[in-house]
């Protein structure tokens, strides 16, 4: 018994190298969009609490943002609590774009 790795990829035909790799590069880019969304998030956060709402509009920006997290969570996952941030996310939207000034 030796104490050297085994190279499995030579022993791997053509198509299923090319499968491994295909993989491999996915699994590299997925890590780094994950990384760039966290990066992303963590910039976004550090915005919102930078300083509070200067009116409604922002703090129910706020509110959308921090609902949209929640509903990721799996406590979240459950068919009527869907419902309910979906419900609250149109009555926010519907309120901003009502008070939006009129160009």
């Amino acid at each position: 018994m030796t104490d050297d790795p085994v190279n499995l990829d030579a022993r791997r035909s053509t198509e299923s190298r090319m499968a491994t790799d295909i993989r491999r590069h996915s699994l590299k880019d997925f890590e780094a969009d994950q990384y760039e969304l966290r990066r992303r998030q963590e910039e976004l956060e550090a915005q919102l609490l930078a300083e509070p709402a200067a009116n409604w509009q922002e703090a129910a920006m706020k509110a959308q943002y921090l609902i949209r997290r929640y509903s990721e969570t799996f406590e979240a996952q459950d068919a009527r609590r869907q419902k309910l941030i979906q419900r609250a996310l149109g009555d926010l939207a519907r309120l901003i774009e009502a008070e939006a000034p009129n160009p």
